[in-house]
């Protein structure tokens, strides 16, 4: 029999199966159990909440157990449905741009971003104290994306027609700088930890991070 790489994995996998099994054998009841409990993971449906029409993105505040639904409404004036948490109910819904898509919310300042490539090409800066849009910044050509680090109170937009990120200072809701990157970027993430962030493109992902002193 001709012995492949495949058929040596499959033997490293089997071997590892059976050391698990034997492991699992002779561990205390309630650790099995547990371990049972915790590879079958059971997630379930608890809630089904009407929103408005087509919505798209959604973003969750931890601190406030709040979540926000952008509605892209069939690209026409677009809205927020702001639902509580504990009760799973629409508690509020906010006008903001057209064509509406990406959100993002910092949780240390109870603030929401949200993206809208209408007309306008602007993000809507909502505080989650009054549910009400306090700020309307422009940015580039179909922004779409967006990300907010809340350690450096900093929010990353990707503008997927300019190829390129508008970075906005959360503390004067302006602009700071547009970095380009490849075309058609869309997805963003930030990471807060290490003040880098990370924009998916057509082809390639992006890391952004602060200049070197």
């Amino acid at each position: 029999m001709r012995f492949t790489q495949r058929t040596a994995i499959l033997i490293t996998v089997a071997a590892a199966w059976l050391a698990l099994v034997a492991t699992a054998a002779t561990a205390a009841p309630s650790s099995v159990q547990g371990t049972a409990q915790a590879a079958t993971g059971c997630i379930t449906v608890t809630a089904t909440i009407a929103v408005s029409t087509e919505p798209f993105g959604v973003a969750a505040n931890p601190k406030t157990n709040t979540v926000y639904v952008v509605n892209n409404n069939d690209g026409g004036p677009g809205s927020v449905s702001v639902i509580s948490g504990r009760t799973n109910t629409v508690v509020a819904t906010i006008p903001v741009g057209g064509n509406s898509a990406g959100v993002a919310a910092n949780p240390k300042t109870n603030t929401t971003y949200v993206t809208s490539d209408g007309a306008d090409n602007t993000v809507s800066v909502i505080n989650g104290r009054t549910n009400t849009v306090t700020a309307t910044i422009p940015v580039g050509a179909v922004p779409f994306g967006v990300a907010a680090n809340p350690k450096t109170n900093t929010i990353y937009v990707t503008n997927s027609q300019a190829s390129t990120v508008s970075v906005i200072s959360g503390r004067t809701n302006t602009v700071t700088a547009t970095i380009p990157v490849g075309s058609g970027a869309f997805g963003v993430a930030a990471n807060p930890k290490t003040n880098t962030t990370y924009v998916a493109t057509d082809t390639v992902l992006s890391v952004l991070a602060p200049c070197p002193r």
